[in-house]
This record gives C-alpha cells, sequence and structure tokens, in this order.
C-alpha cells in the first residue's frame, strides 16, 4: 500500500527505474486528480457504492432467513439440503458466469444493476457463518419465547438476530468488499459504461498503448480509501465477532 501510494505521486517515466525509490524527483499531486477526470471517477465510486450496500443489505436478510432455517427449524432432508448448499463453496465462480448470462439474457436483464446484485445474494458463505453461530444460541431461549406466545418470526426477529448481531457485523463486511472488489462479473454483464463499477474503471487505465501505472496507482489508492473507512469503523464488531465464536460453533 506504501509503494502504491509513493507510486502514484511519481513522474510517468520514473515508475520504473533502476532504483527502489520510494519519492520520485517531483511529488505530482495532479495524478489523483487526472486519475479522477480520465475516468470518471466519482460516477464509478457512486455505482460501485449503490452496488455494494444494495448488495450487503440484501444478502444480510437472505443469510439470516436461509441459516435460521438449517439450524433451527426442522424439516425432511435439511442436513442433506444443507451440505449440498456448502458443496458450491468449492465451485469457482467461473463455472457459473455462461449459465447465469444465458439466464439473464433470456430474460432481457443484462446490462442492468439487477442481473449484477442477484447472483451474490445467495452465496453460502454467509449462511455458514451465520448458522454456525445460531446453533450456540441455547434452546431455552426459544422455549421461553414459545411460552409467551411469540411465533417463529418473532423469535427469529426478537431472540435470535439481536444474538448474532456480531455475525452480521463481519458478513456485512466480507459482503461490502466481495461486491466492492468483484471484477469478472460485473464486466460480463454490463456493457454501458455509465453502469461501469470501480474494478472495470480501472482497468479502463491499461490500453493497447501501454498502461498509465502513475494514475493506475492514483485510482488504486481512492478505492482502497472506503474499504479502509469501513474495515476502521467495524474493527469493534470484528473483535466482538471473533470473541463471541462466530467463526466457531458445532
Amino acid at each position: 500500500m506504501i509503494w502504491t501510494f509513493f507510486t502514484a505521486l511519481k513522474p510517468a517515466n520514473e515508475v520504473f527505474g533502476q532504483d527502489i525509490e520510494f519519492i520520485g524527483s517531483e511529488i505530482l499531486w495532479s495524478n489523483f486528480v487526472d486519475a479522477w477526470v480520465e475516468v470518471s471517477f466519482g460516477r464509478l465510486l457512486a455505482n460501485s457504492l449503490t452496488v455494494a450496500l444494495i448488495s450487503t443489505a440484501l444478502s444480510l436478510v437472505v443469510a439470516t432467513l436461509t441459516a435460521f432455517a438449517f439450524s433451527r427449524l426442522r424439516f425432511r432432508g435439511r442436513d442433506a439440503v444443507f451440505l449440498l448448499f456448502i458443496i458450491t463453496l468449492t465451485l469457482p465462480i467461473e463455472i457459473a458466469v455462461i449459465p447465469l448470462y444465458l439466464g439473464f439474457d433470456a430474460v432481457g436483464l443484462v446490462d442492468t444493476w439487477t442481473a449484477l446484485i442477484l447472483p451474490g445474494l445467495f452465496g453460502a458463505y454467509g449462511t455458514f457463518l451465520l448458522r454456525q453461530f445460531m446453533l450456540q444460541i441455547p434452546v431455552e431461549l426459544e422455549e421461553a419465547a414459545k411460552i409467551d406466545g411469540a411465533s417463529t418470526g418473532r423469535i427469529l426477529v426478537s431472540v435470535v438476530i439481536p444474538l448474532v448481531r456480531p455475525a452480521l457485523s463481519v458478513l456485512a463486511i466480507f459482503s461490502f468488499l466481495g461486491s466492492w472488489n468483484n471484477f469478472l462479473w460485473p464486466l460480463i454483464i454490463l456493457n454501458s459504461r455509465e453502469k461501469w463499477t470501480l474494478p472495470i474503471g480501472l482497468a479502463g487505465f491499461s490500453g493497447q498503448t501501454g498502461t498509465q501505472w502513475e494514475l493506475l496507482m492514483a485510482g488504486c489508492v481512492l478505492t482502497i480509501l472506503p474499504v479502509v473507512v469501513v474495515v476502521a469503523i467495524a474493527q469493534k464488531q470484528l473483535v466482538a465477532a471473533i470473541g463471541a465464536g462466530a467463526f466457531g460453533g458445532r
């Protein structure tokens, strides 16, 4: 990160040299301005924030509901279905790219944010993380709530969700980062430049005539800053989740 930052401040002809030097002959803060203007960085930033926030919110809802079903509800074939669900973690995204594209193309959703967001909502990792956490919640709490007349939905909202809040914080961070850094799927599903996200925009600094490394590094620094802010704000939640056993369970 330090090397990236100082490279972003160098003149173009000093990015590569025989000697390792953090600081060039002059410090060009204008590289950040040029990077911002050349790829319409403001629009890319707004697009990425919108997609990441929507994806994160919807992912938390889907993962919470599926994790609750797999951990607290009783139905035939539950464990077998969960095993099949977890097996999808071993499959790389490249396997699903073609069928996903064909499916969205068939319903006319190519080049839309709907097609960009939907595939990431049903990942098995979030469900697995929350399920492991929910399994540690004492059954007596649910039984007490049932005695008081609480329905299944009420138990989920009033009993389970408050207790898994640290795990939800961790999942929110991971979901945000996953959407923020996603490159392959947006590159395939989005055609309009107005809808591009930051990873695709950064690729615009590389062309047939070469790569504008100083501007690319400036763009990377600008892209990293929101992530650093998110992680810094959520640091306490991360520590609390680890201490509470969000990465453990039965």
